[in-house]
């Protein structure tokens, strides 16, 4: 009779991981017609069927400690986080000195300010843009942020290009990595931006092609929004002036699909992926910071995503800055 039970109990469990295992495959096939992914051969297809396992386990983990955001199944699923750093994160993140920064702005007290404002309604913010496989989001980060004021300082509105950016900029490197400041001296050495219908993004770093007479919007500076991670400083200058490029550590994000990422999510702070904020509101019983990201609609909430403001989450308040068009 024990042997009996024995062997039930051994039937069950491999039964109920046999099940699993179905389960999840399913789910990876769901994920490649959703996603028209395609793998070259077999073998190719087991390796991304494990991978794509081992991540669900992943968000499923930071699922069940996160009480405001859900983490689950992203076209990243593929991918080992290694991978996804590589391909979508900065390899190269310039450390920035902000001792001698000059901040123009002063933080006021929360209840100073209006429950929620964004920029997305108001005419000044281009699409969600997509990078693609280039860590090309500093350039993305700077070439918006520019967008916005250029737009703010009563010209219309218009895509540029950061395509001009990553293969011109000599002070970064392009699809491995830049930053949002060193990306603005360029600018302002190089006259300009072009359009992107002039000189359109195509995912990879190529020869300079910019022409000088294609320029269609310009900055005569840049600015740091904050030099102290002060987020009321951040929120008076998203305001008063405009929607300001932030950079913040997003290895998590691989398996975000929305709700709002607080304190508790586990979000580092190491900054390797820069975005744009474009204002904030009240959600979940909470001040949260709406933050538009660079890796197309099919991504968190049609491109956005949601950040508890007050502390640091993510490092958002590490790295602000603002292009400056007089």
């Amino acid at each position: 009779m024990k042997v009996f039970v024995i062997v039930a109990v051994v039937f069950l469990v491999f039964t109920a991981a046999f099940a699993s295992a179905e389960s999840e495959e399913q789910q990876f096939r769901d994920f490649l017609t959703k996603f028209n992914k395609h793998y070259g051969t077999r073998a190719e297809y087991l390796h991304r069927l494990e991978v794509f396992r081992h991540n669900l386990a992943h968000a499923a983990r930071l699922d069940a400690r996160s009480e405001f955001s859900t983490y689950g199944v992203t076209k990243f699923m593929d991918l080992t986080p290694e991978e996804f750093r590589a391909k979508f994160l900065l390899k190269n993140m310039p450390k920035i000195d902000r001792t001698n920064a000059v901040v123009n702005t002063i933080g006021y007290p929360e209840d100073q300010f209006p429950a929620s404002f964004d920029w997305s309604s108001k005419g000044v913010l281009t699409p969600v843009y997509n990078q693609e496989q280039c860590g090309s989001c500093w350039a993305f980060s700077a070439t918006e942020s520019i967008e916005s004021m250029w737009a703010l300082a009563g010209n219309t509105l218009a895509s540029l290009s950061m395509q001009q950016i990553v293969d011109c900029d000599p002070y970064d490197d392009g699809c491995n990595g830049g930053n949002p400041s060193t990306a603005y001296r360029y600018v302002m050495e190089a006259g300009g931006l072009e359009a992107y219908s002039s000189y359109p993004y195509i995912g990879i770093g190529g020869p300079c092609r910019f022409d000088k007479s294609k320029i269609v919007a310009k900055i005569s500076s840049w600015q740091w929004v904050t030099k102290t991670d002060n987020e009321n400083e951040m929120q008076t200058f998203t305001n008063n002036t405009g929607p300001p490029s932030i950079c913040v550590d997003a290895s998590t994000w691989q398996y975000y699909q929305g709700g709002v990422i607080t304190k508790d999510d586990g979000c580092g702070t190491s900054l390797d992926h820069c975005v744009q904020l474009t204002g904030w509101q009240q959600m979940k019983g909470m001040t949260v910071w709406n933050v538009r990201n660079s890796w197309g609609k099919d991504w968190g909430e049609k491109g956005y995503l949601y950040i508890q403001k007050g502390y640091d989450v993510c490092g958002i308040g590490q790295e602000v800055t603002s292009a400056i068009v007089h």
